[in-house]
């Protein structure tokens, strides 16, 4: 074992045998909350999107060298665009998974361009001021369709509101008192706890798991017909570019969680291997999960929580728990077990859920100490958080309509470029 920057083991290391397997084993467990929960809330299949975490971090490994310890798992950012995407084309999934192609292009372009120019520029034209009202608008996108599926309505199935409170309260103790491994998997725990709810509430329904097989290939969905797979057209509606401004806010947490992890194994990412090759690693990956009818990928936190706390930092690792998650994919069973799981859980988590998440726009403002007594900023937050929320649309002449986290977007950078600083 290497017991430099403190690590059990580090990047190139490979435990024993056995140890390998149980560490993979944990990891992947430590990513699967977060990784099925995307899915779930968006209706995309949960096999594919398990598959394509494996893949995508595979994928991720080999772009980078495999000089960076970093699993990819479904991305939260994009839960509210691709729910108002599918839903304005009947449930069709079209519009959102040619969005989410066009978002791992933006991450390959954005790579060329720091390798040719740096990343001065984006700081330039994507500061804080910017940033945090982008993930605001995110985490609260979709919080009616949270309280909806709690039951917090007028006329709610008191046993759904029971279990959403459930869920929430289970969840948020383990987010504040946790210890160890255990609050690193906050959501897991959390859906676990609020599942046994519901099931002594008469809730869940056992069939479908009962008429799974054991083996079952993934319900990809391809822009091609192959064999008896599920297809979709490519969508290039406004719909789709609604989706690619979010990889805006997904870049700068790319930025944030690798130098984070950086420090925790002692090693600068950013410039070994670069950060144009882990945003190349990060965007062929979503991409090719947008392919099979996957959500998009992320770079977790959750990863950087478990290397933090385990010290193990290998890439022998990451690779077994994403070999894993392919292997998992294929277990029918599984699939369907987490398909039952009731909608009471699912609220009571999305509330926690889209309210973390606008809470970290909340905490980038902070941490950057970004002063509102400046006119500047409240005029560029308040127009960002208004035109985003309030369902605000402009019709582009002879092209499209900008509406919601896009227009909240191009909003906000044009205010930024053009306001005075002082």
């Amino acid at each position: 074992m290497n017991n430099k920057n403190d690590l059990l083991y580090d990047v190139h290391e490979k435990p024993p045998v056995l140890k390998w397997m149980a560490l993979s084993f944990q990891h992947v467990f430590a990513m699967f909350g977060a990784t099925v929960l995307v899915p779930i809330l968006t209706g995309l299949p949960i096999s594919v999107a398990l598959f394509a975490s494996g893949l995508g971090t595979l994928i991720y490994i080999v772009a980078t060298k495999a000089k960076v310890p970093v699993y990819l798992g479904s991305s939260f950012a994009y839960i509210t665009a691709v729910i108002i995407a599918k839903e304005s084309l009947g449930g069709d999934v079209s519009a959102a998974q040619t969005g989410l192609i066009l978002v791992g292009l933006v991450y390959v372009a954005v790579a060329i361009l720091i390798k040719l120019i740096g990343k001065g520029w984006i700081d330039k034209l994507l500061p804080p001021i910017i940033i945090g009202p982008m993930i605001i608008i995110i985490g609260l996108g979709l919080a009616g369709v949270a309280v909806s599926s709690a039951g917090f309505t007028t006329g709610g199935d008191w046993r759904i509101i029971v279990t959403a409170i459930a869920t929430f309260v289970i969840t948020a103790t383990v987010m504040t008192v946790g210890k160890g491994f255990m609050k690193i998997v906050p959501f897991i725990i959390g859906i676990f706890g609020g599942y046994l709810v519901a099931l002594a509430l008469g809730l869940v329904d056992f069939s479908a798991v009962v008429s799974a097989p054991w083996f079952s290939i993934p319900d990809f969905i391809l822009p091609f017909k192959l064999g008896n797979f599920q297809t979709y057209q490519l969508y290039f509606g406004v719909e789709t570019w609604v989706i690619v401004p979010i990889a805006i806010v997904t870049i700068s947490e790319h930025i944030g969680d690798h130098t984070v992890l950086g420090k925790i194994c002692n090693r600068n990412f950013l410039k070994d291997p670069g950060l144009d090759n882990t945003l190349i690693g990060d965007g062929v990956a979503t991409a090719v999960s947008a392919l099979i009818g996957g959500p998009a990928n992320t770079t977790y936190g959750e990863n950087t929580g478990v290397v933090g706390l385990t010290k193990v930092a290998s890439i022998w690792v990451i690779g077994g728990a994403a070999s894993l998650a392919i292997v998992i994919s294929f277990v029918g069973k599984i699939s369907a077990l987490i398909s039952t799981i009731p909608s009471g859980v699912l609220g009571g988590m999305s509330i926690i859920l889209y309210g973390f998440i606008a809470s970290n726009g909340l905490r980038v403002l902070i941490d950057e100490k970004i002063d509102f007594g400046k006119h500047r900023n409240v005029i560029i937050a308040a127009s960002m958080l208004v035109l985003g929320l309030g369902g605000a649309a402009f019709k582009l002449v002879g092209l499209a309509t900008l509406s919601g986290t896009a227009l909240a977007a191009v909003v906000g950078i044009t205010l930024n470029l053009v306001l005075p600083k002082e």
